[in-house]
């Protein structure tokens, strides 16, 4: 047996727990927050699931908008 091989659980992956895919989601999720919100992983890790994705596209939201509006001023300034 190697013991250097990642294993969450030695029979495999089973229903309970989580893939290693939604845990790259989160930890997306968790980078944007921290990353243009300021948060910090212990409020994040805290947040209720459904906060925390209204939050994230919340963020995104007022994200794309200011960077529509900086397009709109950069356009005008070329003028």
């Amino acid at each position: 047996m190697d013991l250097n091989r990642n294993w969450r659980c030695l029979s495999g992956q089973t229903f309970f727990g989580l893939t290693d895919e939604y845990m790259e989601n989160v930890y997306e999720q968790f980078f944007i927050l921290k990353h243009y919100g300021s948060w910090s992983l212990i409020e994040l890790y805290n947040l209720p699931v459904g906060l925390r994705k209204w939050w994230l596209e919340r963020t995104i939201k007022e994200y794309e908008k200011e960077k529509e509006q900086h397009e709109k001023a950069m356009k005008k300034s070329r003028r």
